[in-house]
C-alpha cells in the first residue's frame, strides 16, 4: 500500500490498475443522490452492475502537486461510467479530493493493518477563489474509502457513503491489480 500511494509519477507517466466491480448497492435515497450528483460530474457509482470490468488510471497534477484519478466502470448495457477526481495536499486536514464543479471534501487518512482509510472530514465549495465549508446537514453524510492490500499486487477498493439519519446510501466493493 505504501508503495502504491507514495509513487510519484513523471509528467507523462500513468499508473494503471485493472480489476472488476464485485458489488454496488444503493439505498433508494443513495440512488437518487448518485443521479443528482450527475450535475457535478457523477462522482458516485450510478449503476448497480456487479461483476463488470473496471480500470483506474492515476497521473500527476503538476499544477497542484497532487494526482488525478480516473475510474472507468463497465456496465452490462450501455457506455461505461467515467469518474474523475483530483487529490491534492491542501486544506485544514492536509489532503483534499476535488469531485467536480468546485465541490470537494477534506479528507482524514488513517492506516490500518494492510489498509489506508480515507474519511471525509467535511465538504466544501470553491467560490471566487475561496473555500466555503458546507454545513454537515448539507452534505450526504460521511464518505469512507478503504484501500486494502490483498497481496501479489492486488488490492480491494471499498466506497461507503453513510448518512447519520438514513444509514448506508452507497456501497461499492471492487478489486484491482497493478498493471
Amino acid at each position: 500500500m505504501r508503495r502504491r500511494f507514495s509513487k510519484r509519477l513523471g509528467a507523462s507517466q500513468t499508473a494503471l490498475y485493472k480489476g472488476h466491480v464485485v458489488e454496488t448497492r444503493h439505498s433508494r435515497l443513495g440512488w437518487l443522490l448518485a443521479q443528482v450528483c450527475r450535475v457535478i460530474g457523477a462522482p458516485l457509482p450510478l449503476y448497480r452492475d456487479n461483476d463488470v470490468p473496471a480500470v483506474v488510471s492515476v497521473s500527476e497534477d503538476a499544477q497542484s502537486g497532487g494526482q488525478c484519478w480516473t475510474r472507468i466502470y463497465g456496465r452490462r448495457d450501455g457506455f461505461p461510467q467515467v469518474i474523475h477526481s483530483a487529490k491534492r495536499f491542501a486544506g485544514p486536514t492536509g489532503l483534499e479530493e476535488y469531485l467536480g464543479r468546485k465541490l470537494g471534501m477534506a479528507l482524514s487518512v488513517s492506516a490500518g493493518v494492510n489498509e489506508l482509510v480515507f474519511r471525509s472530514a467535511h465538504y466544501f465549495l470553491m467560490l471566487f477563489g475561496r473555500r466555503v465549508k458546507l454545513p454537515h446537514w448539507m452534505g450526504p453524510g460521511r464518505t469512507v474509502v478503504r484501500h486494502r492490500d490483498l497481496g501479489e499486487g492486488r488490492f480491494a477498493f471499498d466506497l461507503d457513503v453513510i448518512h447519520p439519519l438514513f444509514g448506508e446510501l452507497v456501497h461499492q466493493h471492487a478489486e484491482f491489480q497493478d498493471v
